[in-house]
């Protein structure tokens, strides 16, 4: 049961933007029972590797869109068996993917834009994954996308993706590290991490969007690479778009 749907959100986000994610998560696992991590990358497993410390029942789902790299199923394998966790793998509907490659082939994408595969690859399992929760929290840090997520506050009201008449929240524990915070991080706990990251991927999504940038490149870069700069994102922080 959620303690914070009478709150202002905004008056916690001021307190809470001044602690550690790690106290961010107490706060978040302490005041939500029904709260998922959802985890795809290195600061999702940060994420994890702290809340286990706290909850070590702590809910985690990954989106499985069906076009992932070999390296990151291996990855995902990896976080179940290291903290002995259950993680619900959330697939799109069969049906719908199938109409999609049916009428458009395997890489409409690039012509079209990703909007309408991540719709539904990402964004609809998304949907119907957190109509099951009270509160969801990401590894969202500010500067992973100036044009995005540049405002990502540590703690939100997430109308995209609430039930009617409900209150989802969503946190953001590591909304002011830094790519360097996490990556001491994942070292010095010995966090595992998806081998992509050691042949120049940063920012990690499904294959054939995804490629190693090079030195000088921003992490996102190396996402959509073929759109214009400030479309990358595929949806799942589409909260961030409708407060810009």
């Amino acid at each position: 049961m959620s303690n914070t749907a009478a709150i202002n959100l905004t008056d916690i986000d001021t307190e809470l933007s001044q602690q550690s994610p790690q106290k961010i998560l107490r706060y978040a696992l302490e005041n939500h029972d029904n709260i998922a991590i959802s985890f795809s990358g290195a600061e999702d497993v940060v994420l994890i590797d702290m809340a286990h410390k706290i909850r070590p029942d702590i809910q985690v789902f990954s989106l499985d869109t069906g076009r992932l790299h070999a390296e990151t199923y291996r990855f995902i394998d990896a976080v179940r068996n290291h903290y002995n966790i259950q993680i619900d793998i959330v697939m799109p509907e069969a049906a719908t993917v199938e109409a999609l490659v049916k009428e458009k082939g395997l890489f409409s994408f690039y012509e079209d834009d990703h909007k309408e595969c991540c719709g539904i690859r990402k964004i609809a399992p998304l949907r119907k994954q957190l109509l099951g929760v009270d509160a969801w929290i990401t590894g969202q840090r500010r500067d992973q996308s100036p044009g995005t997520r540049a405002a990502v506050p540590v703690i939100q009201d997430d109308k995209a993706f609430a039930r009617p008449d409900a209150q989802l929240t969503k946190y953001n524990p590591l909304a002011n590290w830094t790519s360097q915070q996490v990556w001491d991080y994942i070292r010095a706990f010995e966090v595992p991490y998806n081998e992509l990251h050691d042949r120049g991927f940063i920012s990690i999504g499904c294959e054939p969007c995804t490629r190693p940038t090079g030195p000088g490149q921003h992490e996102r870069e190396g996402r959509w690479w073929w759109e214009e700069a400030t479309k990358k994102e595929c949806g799942l922080h589409a909260v961030n778009l409708e407060s810009k």
